[in-house]
């Protein structure tokens, strides 16, 4: 398909004729069916809802075949509207349209689709099992028809993947506006997320998944390696020597989990990581994120033993069930020095964990056939599992949870997970590490996207960064010196590990300064051509401000405001009205339905006078706002890190708590 056709496909949008049916590739790393849980009413109600998209002259001959994707995958995707050009993260200019802005949202949600980047392309899910970009392709064709047509004076609106039109605005508005499994709370649980998504009428949109900011493994890469790094130093002492012949285990190969090995490598390390899904295997080892990959555990384990003699820096792939690995381990008396978990355990019950002794195929009809059967092995699979991860723990292991949910479900499965007094047994790595470190500081996952998807735009965008990083270093304060130095070294070497799967992307953790200064030298250097498109600023949702997750993200809040969740939505007001070109809110999020709310943006540096200003508005709030709400929780990092910014920023002015000693509050009750 050439250019001129591509681009009148995308304006096509909905075509009036039917598209010719599509196959079903089994190739493609396809979404489990979900299972059957609608009445007949709620059935017809589904395709009522589908049909919807479709010219009336088709819903007879559509009805029947919308009932049968919905019979076999307990979904509604409709395959046969998926476009026939491949989705890819094109030149900014490829796409047809009236805004550029427009054009990079185009250009960002087709890269969340790549079939490089997608862990289910076909089922526009992104990463996580069930991270949808939408619902469905007629979603799809329609969203991009509307970018393709837009001005600098409308705004996309966005429910849950349905496009509900575009609305006068005005230019410096947001260019699209994004929510997610927004819920009434009271329905806010996993069985309503189930039914109502399979009523096509909600979706999960993870974090940047749903907010078109996905960008591949590497997207996650850096802040795994900067938290294995510091597992390393906080709980082992391993210091300037990095992991060299430390073992660390985990599993999961998809679309964040995949990160892990490629991420212990750089950090030195031996990491041994368990996928039951061949196919998410085979993407992994063909992008070079594992070296090596193990059919038996005994060739592994030597392989293991091997590489923790000569200190080598290595990634092994054990294809099969992480609960065998385990209690492999276990009976063999493997010394492990470091261990995690990052199933996507925030969908326990639809594709997110496999039980131990249920094959691969067979365990995937069980899920949608048998669901009571498949939840009891899971969580019999769960107790197993958490036994022994303790019994290694016993013997020297540091684990932590990964805020995929592995503690709450464990809990719920009555594992062995809790200490005598209720609490986990675990910490989580924002408790242990990411918090108190960088979140409380204002560090976080500052990521950039080359509009151009030129590669050698990334390395002038490299090099600038770098740049701001070092002149930034040669003045902090000693608090914060070890995180600058970490995130220098890191963008010196990100070129040489060949991270970037799809969009020509980077990440690197900054705080509010190192973010703002960053984006003014990547604005000034487009106006003077010295990049060549605009660039693309966004993040995820590891971060000091734009999540609520008492899980997770916020785990380490302590003043009883961990389970609310007025900093993410304060979080997306601001940045809607400081400049954001698009900015998503959205339920759920690595932990799961209803155990988090994400707020996320995205910013379009263009080169003019106006992203300048909107630049530096937009991202002193979206920092700022957490380190004050984390300095309100009394964390010391944050309370340390605001008052610094306000001596910096004279108009910044945050209410500071009063610390009260704590012999004053006993014997009152």
């Amino acid at each position: 398909m050439n250019q001129d056709h591509f681009k009148a496909a995308v304006l096509e949008g909905i075509p009036d004729d039917l598209p010719a049916e599509k196959p079903y590739d089994p190739a493609l790393n396809h979404a489990p069916g979900r299972k059957d849980l609608l009445t007949e009413e709620e059935k017809k109600l589904a395709i009522r809802n589908a049909l919807r998209y479709i010219p009336r002259r088709h819903h007879r001959l559509m009805a029947g075949e919308l009932a049968e994707e919905l019979k076999r995958f307990g979904r509604i995707y409709m395959y046969r509207y998926r476009p026939d050009y491949p989705i890819t993260a094109r030149n900014i200019d490829a796409f047809p349209h009236r805004s550029r802005h427009a054009a990079a949202i185009m250009l960002m949600l087709s890269n969340n689709l790549d079939h490089a980047v997608a862990q289910h392309p076909d089922e526009l899910i992104t990463y996580g099992g069930n991270g949808a970009v939408f619902q469905n392709w007629a979603q799809y064709r329609l969203t991009m028809k509307y970018l393709a047509e837009m001005t600098d004076e409308q705004t996309l609106v966005l429910y849950s993947g349905h496009p509900l039109g575009l609305f006068p605005s005005h230019p410096d508005a947001p260019r699209a506006v994004v929510t997610n499994g927004m819920v009434v709370p009271n329905y806010s649980c996993q069985d309503e997320y189930e039914r109502m998504n399979a009523l096509g009428v909600t979706q999960y949109g993870q974090m940047t998944a749903g907010s078109f900011m996905y960008i591949g493994p590497q997207g996650i890469v850096h802040g795994t390696t900067i938290t294995i790094m510091n597992a390393g130093r906080l709980m082992l002492g391993t210091g300037e020597g990095g992991l060299a012949g430390k073992v660390f285990v985990t599993s999961g190969l998809g679309g964040m989990s995949g990160a892990q090995p490629r991420a212990t490598v750089i950090a030195g390390g031996i990491c041994v990581v368990a996928e039951v899904n061949p196919k998410a295997i085979a993407k992994r080892f063909s992008q070079g994120w594992v070296d090596e990959v193990y059919e038996k555990p005994d060739p592994l384990l030597s392989r293991v033993e091997k590489a923790r003699g000569d200190r080598e820096a290595v990634s092994l792939a054990y294809r099969g069930n992480v609960v065998d690995l385990w209690e492999f381990l276990v009976k063999h008396e493997v010394a492990v020095d470091l261990g995690s978990d990052q199933t996507s355990l925030h969908n326990p019950f639809g594709g997110g964990y496999y039980p131990v002794g249920v094959e691969f195929g067979e365990a995937s009809r069980m899920m949608s056939e048998q669901p009571a059967k498949f939840r009891e092995a899971v969580y019999e699979s769960l107790r197993r599992q958490v036994e022994a991860i303790n019994e290694l723990t016993g013997k020297g292991m540091f684990f932590w949870d990964y805020g995929n949910a592995f503690l709450l479900e464990s809990g719920r499965a009555g594992a062995d997970i809790f200490t005598q007094d209720g609490h986990y047994r675990y910490p989580s790595y924002v408790q242990a590490i990411m918090g108190p470190l960088f979140f409380d500081y204002g560090f976080g996952p500052f990521r950039w996207i080359c509009t151009s998807s030129d590669p050698a735009d990334l390395v002038a965008t490299d090099r600038i960064a770098r740049e701001e990083l070092e002149r930034i270093a040669l003045d902090v304060p000693a608090d914060i010196r070890g995180q600058l130095e970490d995130n220098i070294h890191w963008i010196r070497e990100a070129a040489n590990h060949h991270l970037v799967v799809g969009s020509q992307a980077r990440i690197l953790y900054a705080d509010c300064e190192g973010r703002i200064a960053i984006a003014r030298a990547f604005n000034r250097a487009i106006r003077e051509g010295k990049i060549s498109a605009p660039v693309v600023l966004g993040r995820d949702h590891h971060d000091v401000s734009g999540t609520d997750s008492p899980f997770r993200e916020t785990s380490n809040i302590e003043d009883g405001s961990m389970y609310t969740a007025d900093m993410s939505v304060q979080n997306v007001i601001g940045d809607a009205f400081r400049g954001a070109t698009w900015v998503s809110l959205h339920n759920g999020g690595g932990v799961g339905w209803g155990e988090v709310i994400n707020g996320g943006f995205g910013l379009v540096l263009d080169g003019s006078p106006e992203a300048d200003r909107r630049l530096e508005m937009m991202l002193h709030w979206d920092v700022n706002n957490g380190i004050a709400r984390r300095n309100w929780a009394r964390n010391e990092g944050s309370m340390k890190a605001i008052r610094r910014e306000m001596e910096r920023a004279p108009r910044l002015k945050v209410t500071l708590p009063h610390l009260v000693d704590d012999d004053i509050l006993e014997g009152l009750f």
